[in-house]
């Protein structure tokens, strides 16, 4: 039977741009070689699409990049590959399906899916409209709110209002949320540019810190919270895993306390729940991943209050960690799923729903 060959995409342009990197090693290395030929594309942070068939361990240190070779990759949807341009000779690399192992914005938020659409592939992850409205922070919590499902008080300001109207911006989240408060950019991912704060002082610097990766900042409430995630899988009958819970090394899950810290920040697999809890986080994520959209997978991020055990949907990420210590795979391996299977299960799902996109009527 002839080999799935699988574009793996990694890298970017977004801040997460690491992270990618050791995503897409723990990817390519589970994946069955006797099922798959695997094409690795990166993208440099300048943007710059690379092939790179070199040691796959070099992905992750950065040096894979002095190998690899200038490429492009075309929308029309006869051509459906990599092309590369050496020495004046083109080469084309097919592919049958692709698998996006990007985070943060330009990869995670339906830029590089429009591409895939543009090329008619399959190709694992959410859809273009779903990727944006999950990327986008304010808007995924307002469609959550609107389909009745709980998160946590929030206020959204812009760049420009900082400049502007700092000091105003400050006495209202006092007044309508209060200290501590999170402070995040609207379109970001791996917890980087957010901070907690405490105090005005604190506060105006989260303000500003995130108004450095986002012209819309949110800033929400506090709760004291156990933080509680959920994997879901599937296209239009999609599972829940059993739930994980992460007890941070700093003070919140921060983009330190998940990459820089070893083995400092622990991971409770599964969760220590009660039955009832861990059937509502489920359906709660199977509900958030049905209202936003989603298709292929998520991972979506619960806050569970310490005090009154309310459980809050907080975000979902359409392109969770793949990485050795990531949650995503871990509670799908609790929950009898291996990460081989799961990257088996994750390709099949795209060309499902590839194959019934193309079965629709166009006009």
């Amino acid at each position: 039977m002839e080999k799935i060959k699988v574009g793996v995409i990694f890298g970017g342009q977004s801040g997460e741009h690491e992270v990618s990197l050791m995503s897409s090693v723990s990817v390519m290395k589970v994946m069955d070689k006797t099922k798959y030929d695997i094409i690795p594309i990166g993208i440099t942070k300048e943007g710059n699409w690379k092939l790179f068939l070199g040691d796959i361990s070099k992905i992750e240190n950065g040096s894979w990049e002095q190998e690899a070779v200038p490429a492009l990759i075309s929308p029309d949807p006869a051509s459906k590959c990599i092309i590369t341009l050496k020495d004046g000779k083109e080469t084309r690399y097919y592919l049958d399906v692709v698998f996006p192992v990007l985070h943060g914005p330009r990869g995670e938020d339906g830029t590089v899916q429009s591409i895939f659409e543009m090329m008619n592939i399959p190709y694992v992850s959410c859809g273009v409209a779903s990727s944006a409205i999950c990327m986008d922070k304010v808007f995924s919590k307002k469609i959550l709110q609107q389909s009745n499902l709980p998160v946590v008080d929030y206020k959204v300001y812009y760049k420009k209002e900082l400049q502007t109207n700092l000091t105003e911006i400050i006495s209202e989240v006092e007044v309508s949320l209060g200290y501590p408060c999170f402070v995040k950019p609207a379109n970001l991912g791996s917890s980087v540019g957010i901070s907690k704060a405490k105090s005005r002082e604190e506060l105006k610097a989260a303000l500003l810190l995130a108004a450095e990766y986002d012209t819309k900042i949110l800033v929400e409430k506090f709760i004291d919270a156990r933080e509680i995630e959920c994997s879901v899988l599937g296209n239009d009958a999609p599972r829940a895993s059993l739930p994980g819970e992460i007890i941070p090394s700093r003070e919140f899950y921060d983009y330190a306390a998940k990459y820089l810290d070893g083995d400092k920040s622990k991971l409770l697999l599964p969760a220590p729940l009660s039955q009832k809890d861990i059937a509502t986080i489920q359906q709660l994520a199977i509900e958030a991943f049905k209202a936003l959209g989603c298709s292929g997978m998520a991972r979506v991020d619960f806050l569970m209050s310490k005090v009154s055990g309310k459980i809050y949907i907080n975000e979902l990420n359409t392109i969770p960690g793949f990485t050795k210590i990531s949650m995503y795979p871990k509670m799908w391996e609790i929950s009898g799923l291996s990460y081989g299977a799961l990257i088996d299960e994750l390709i099949q799902l795209a060309i499902e729903r590839h194959k019934q996109k193309n079965e629709l009527k166009l006009a």
